[in-house]
């Protein structure tokens, strides 16, 4: 098959080209998917796309007069794609179902253990010869109260991974997991989390139900002075509302490596521009935020099952008219 593969980096056609061993005709591009530039995908039976590629009801139109057959996301997270729409045209939807929950859970306690003992700022500190401790104190994690939302394969190894800390742990997740309850976990309404937990990770995907989960009625829960971590989407959270939060002191430390509006900043070296986003340079005045460039699936192990698990769906559509993980037609009446 011709692939049309957009929002492309130089490690995204490494990986895939050593997947793909030569079977399909993968054309990179580094652009965005987007309505303007819908002719690259001309001559091509599928696109393959990431998180931030517009993929609304006018692309997939366009793509489907193309005659594409196939979107291939290099992600599980679909919130970027008009699942209706593609049913409607009858183009397929398939995704990376999982690919290293380890990668994002580590780098998820990464940002806790950075943000608490202030690692970031006292590398600077130092770098500028400057040893003195203030302003640097931390806690100690060991027995205190760890909330996860969301308790899917990321979730689970989040909390394993802070069981070995010694906290306690809480969970909401409206399916609970038989995993996590056998590690201890307390499953608890959303309000009791936020108002129990020193620490607030976020674990769930991005759908009508958790857009801005997390917004100002949430965060008047949220036990003061709270950490709160987001790896998974950034529209779960209201980001002027986090401001807010920060302002007042009702959270303790941000930690973030999705944000809503990222599409026009992350991926990319914006060092030699001024940022246009006013949110977002906002956030970047607090001493106790710590943002990351949606960089937790950014291992070699997820890279390497990413490009196989998109390269599996792509041959398994063409050889059965099927793909390995397609997003079920469930999905998409729940869209």
């Amino acid at each position: 098959m011709r692939v049309a593969v957009y929002s492309t980096k130089p490690y995204d056609r490494h990986y895939l080209d050593a997947a793909n061993k030569g079977t399909h005709q993968l054309v990179f591009l580094e652009a965005r998917l987007s309505l303007d530039i819908i002719a690259t995908a001309g001559g091509a039976q599928a696109v393959c796309v990431f998180v931030n590629d517009e993929v609304n009801a006018e692309v997939i139109k366009a793509l489907a007069h193309q005659g594409i057959r196939l979107i291939a996301l290099r992600s599980a997270g679909f919130n970027n794609v008009d699942l209706a729409a593609a049913h409607e045209s009858g183009i397929t939807v398939c995704r990376v179902p999982e690919y290293s929950p380890h990668a994002v859970a580590e780098h998820t306690v990464a940002l806790i253990l950075g943000l608490n003992r202030k690692t970031h700022r006292a590398h600077n500190r130092v770098r500028e010869g400057n040893f003195a401790l203030d302003g640097l104190l931390g806690f100690d994690l060991h027995g205190k109260t760890v909330g996860a939302i969301g308790t899917g394969k990321i979730g689970t190894v989040f909390l394993r991974i802070m069981a070995g800390f010694g906290c306690t742990l809480l969970a909401h997740d409206p399916y609970p997991n038989a995993d996590c309850l056998a590690l201890g976990v307390k499953y608890v309404d959303l309000p009791v989390l936020l108002r129990s937990s020193h620490v607030v990770s976020l674990h769930c995907p991005l759908t009508p139900e958790t857009h801005h989960l997390i917004d100002a009625a949430a965060l008047q829960d949220l036990r003061h002075g709270a950490m709160l971590i987001n790896t998974s989407r950034g529209a779960v959270v209201d980001t002027p509302a986090l401001i807010e939060g920060l302002k007042t002191g009702a959270i303790g430390g941000l930690g973030l490596d999705v944000y809503e509006e990222e599409a026009d900043l992350f991926f990319e070296n914006l060092s030699d521009k001024v940022l246009q986003d006013d949110v977002f340079a906002r956030l970047l005045t607090f001493p106790n935020v710590l943002i990351t460039a949606h960089q937790a699936f950014f291992t070699d192990e997820a890279l390497s099952t990413i490009a196989a698990t998109t390269l599996g769906n792509i041959s398994a559509f063409e050889a059965t008219g099927k793909a390995l993980y397609e997003v079920s037609t469930e999905r998409v009446a729940r869209a």
